[in-house]
């Protein structure tokens, strides 16, 4: 079993497999997202935080599902569109996955499966769910949907892993 997110490959809107081990030595915050949902206001606030620490060395993916009530209904270019001139993100976004259930992918089997601050299950339970990888690969925490990626928590614990070598 994989011990970072590195061996992993996701597909970007032109169709190309991109290795997350383009983002070796960043510290990386991966998200689910969805069009359609009520949090996706937080769309705002990652790009707020990616502008804020990209140039310190912080990554943010998206990663676009459909798994929580039909709330991804997008695809490829409409959902491209989308995210870069609706919501005018700058941070990669990756073609539409599964986040969970029989098709989930790889990924976030990886990231569902790590034991994180003494919970079992870091399964996302909706939208805008949140791991945080530090520099190495590793998971080092999640956070739920309602959890503003401009919180102090998140905040702190980006500066805090920025800091590390």
């Amino acid at each position: 079993m994989e011990n970072n997110i590195y061996s992993f490959r996701a597909l970007e809107f032109s169709g190309k497999e991109r290795s997350l081990e383009d983002f070796a030595g960043k510290v990386v915050l991966i998200v689910n997202t969805a069009s359609g949902c009520y949090f996706r206001k937080q769309f705002k606030t990652l790009e707020q935080l990616y502008a804020q620490f990209k140039d310190q060395g912080l990554e943010i993916l998206a990663f676009p599902s459909n798994d929580f009530n039909n709330q991804e209904p997008r695809t490829g270019l409409n959902l491209e569109t989308y995210c870069k001139i609706k919501e005018r993100v700058t941070f990669p976004v990756f073609k539409r996955i599964h986040v969970k259930g029989d098709y989930v992918h790889p990924l976030y089997k990886f990231l569902s499966s790590k034991e994180l601050n003494g919970v079992m299950d870091s399964t996302p339970r909706w939208n805008f769910h949140k791991y945080l990888v530090n520099r190495k690969g590793n998971v080092v925490d999640f956070y739920y949907t309602f959890t503003s990626p401009m919180s102090n928590r998140i905040q702190a614990r980006i500066k805090e892993l920025l800091a590390e070598e």
